[in-house]
């Protein structure tokens, strides 16, 4: 029992910070928050995530990317220009690890607004050393805690977590699902499996309109990532920053059906 509830929490905790703390603070900066409150998320989120620590430029950068150059052949992880999930997800590390040793320069319009630590993001987060500190950690865990030995199947996981999380996010999310909205490239909302990614495969939302903090937009549909925000909101631990444009059905789309129907009758 310890084993799957220390696999569920540690899957539940690096998905939240991932798109709490890399997606929708670096990324996009729906919220706001004092340095002081920033650099605690910022250690919070390299400790939860570990092994698998994302630096929040390199993930900023890449995802503002992916946005601009959605499902075309420049996007770094479009599941339609590449015949699996492995390869895809080979190419977005390769490209995030150039952005991330600065080998690769991206745009200038996609630089600049994420938080840098460089204790955290290059002393702790770019070291061999660290990593397998980590990795020792999950594995004596294991080692002390597991009762059946199917159960060190699940222990890789949480070696690579972070680009797991990636890789189901951005390959159902462009492949499978529904769509709300009409748009450019082909993302998709996909459920139930959003449950397990904190809202994070309300991936057609979220790219038709990008700085919507909830990414849900139907009375069905529920972001687990934004009723955390909204609590740590009340609180006063962060401040919303950007509207909510992501409602179904759109506004203007009920105005012209409207104005349709008048002009029918």
């Amino acid at each position: 029992m310890a084993i799957v509830i220390f696999f569920i929490s540690h899957w539940l905790l690096c998905v939240f910070f991932q798109s709490f703390f890399q997606h929708r603070y670096a990324a996009h900066r729906m919220y706001s928050m004092g340095p002081r409150t920033e650099k605690v998320m910022h250690l919070l989120t390299y400790l939860v995530q570990g092994s698998s620590y994302l630096s929040p430029r390199a993930y900023a950068i890449l995802h503002r990317e992916h946005h601009a150059y959605s499902d075309t052949e420049n996007d770094p992880h479009s599941p339609h220009y590449f015949k699996d999930v492995l390869r895809m997800m080979w190419h977005t590390k390769e490209r995030y690890t150039g952005i991330l040793t600065r080998k690769i320069q991206p745009e200038p319009r996609f630089e600049g607004g994420y938080p840098e630590w460089k204790l955290v993001d290059e002393t702790l987060g770019q070291s061999w050393w660290a990593v397998l500190g980590w990795v020792a950690l999950y594995t004596a865990f294991y080692a002390t805690f597991a009762t059946s030995p199917w159960m060190f199947l699940l222990l890789p996981v949480h070696f690579v977590m972070g680009p797991v999380h990636g890789a189901i996010v951005n390959w159902c999310g462009h492949k499978y699902g529904y769509r709300n909205f009409k748009g450019a490239d082909k993302s998709r909302n996909t459920l139930p499996v959003d449950v397990l990614c904190m809202g994070e495969l309300f991936q057609n939302n979220h790219h038709k309109y990008g700085s919507s903090p909830n990414f849900a937009a139907r009375a069905f549909e529920i972001d687990p990532t934004w009723q955390v925000m909204r609590v740590l909101s009340k609180l006063g631990v962060i401040r919303i920053t950007t509207p909510q444009r992501a409602v179904y059905p759109e506004p203007r789309e009920v105005a012209r059906q409207s104005g349709a129907g008048a002009q029918v009758a």
